[in-house]
């Protein structure tokens, strides 16, 4: 016992240098440790099927051939799979997750956090047959498409200033597929995701997909990949994160409510803490 208390002293502590700012501590590392979730279907191998609905709650289902409906029907890795850094190691912090969504994790160490939900949404978009929608902009405000890409347009950066030229050879395949991705997460990020995306403000219009956002360098950005109502219209949602590093996208515990968790209530404008960081303002943007 004497052990235990001592380790959660340590955790404690460790979480007071590696996460405070401005007087505001992030005590949820030590919680996360402690308390395990509820509302979770151990067995469950697509998001919806692994997150419960609390009680008095239904979830949203959506529309099939929908990004929401994707996103909630995602496949996971099993119950006990491990966050995986870019270089195969294992992430320290293995006690903030519920789920691991099944999407490599490039050995470049490129596909950080805002960089991994890009690849969700285009990846959808190609699995759609919408391959024309597919592009996002740079961090200096250019558009880079896939389109393009595929004609062997390639980005020539001096500054903020950037041209586009066609130096490759036409190529349309997967492959070539991600390796445009490579270079949309070498150039774009949280800032260009928040300048570029339609904003949501109201917590009624939000929905799955939606990312609750931080700009900058460093950013941070999360997802929700599913949502439930009450019959008074209450919303909670799940989130999911990529990181840095570049690791394992996975679904976050709840760790401001246990009863609740991994379930998060939450409201626009307030502080939220998700494990291992907080936002200090709730902010929604979404892809169009």
């Amino acid at each position: 016992m004497k052990k235990i208390v001592l380790l959660l002293l340590c955790l404690g502590a460790i979480s007071y240098f590696f996460f405070s700012k401005n007087g505001k501590v992030v005590k949820n590392v030590v919680t996360s440790y402690v308390i395990d979730p509820i509302l979770v279907h151990e067995e469950g191998l697509t998001v919806s099927e692994r997150i419960v609905a609390p009680e008095g709650y239904k979830r949203v289902n959506y529309v099939d051939g929908t990004f929401q409906k994707y996103l909630q029907t995602y496949p996971l890795k099993n119950f006990d799979a491990k966050v995986v850094n870019y270089d195969g190691t294992l992430y320290g912090y293995q006690r903030g997750h519920v789920g691991v969504l099944e999407v490599p994790v490039p050995s470049n160490g490129l596909q950080q956090c805002a960089d991994a939900l890009m690849r969700l949404r285009a990846e959808y978009l190609w699995q759609e047959g919408r391959k024309t929608e597919i592009g996002f902009n740079f961090t200096s405000g250019h558009y880079c498409s896939w389109s393009k890409y595929a004609l062997g347009y390639r980005p020539k950066v001096k500054g903020n200033k950037v041209t586009f030229h066609q130096t490759a050879s036409r190529d349309s395949s997967k492959e070539n597929f991600y390796n445009y991705l490579n270079l949309i997460y070498m150039y774009a990020g949280t800032q260009s995701l928040f300048d570029e995306l339609p904003k949501v403000s109201i917590i009624e219009d939000v929905r799955v997909g939606d990312m609750l956002i931080y700009p900058g360098s460093p950013g941070h950005v999360i997802m929700i990949v599913d949502q439930v109502e009450n019959e008074r219209g209450e919303k909670l949602f799940i989130f999911a994160q990529g990181n840095t590093p570049a690791q394992s996208v996975h679904i976050l515990k709840n760790p401001n409510n246990s009863k609740l968790s991994p379930w998060y209530n939450i409201e626009m404008g307030q502080y939220l803490e998700i494990p291992t960081y907080y936002f200090n303002e709730v902010k929604f943007v979404r892809f169009k």
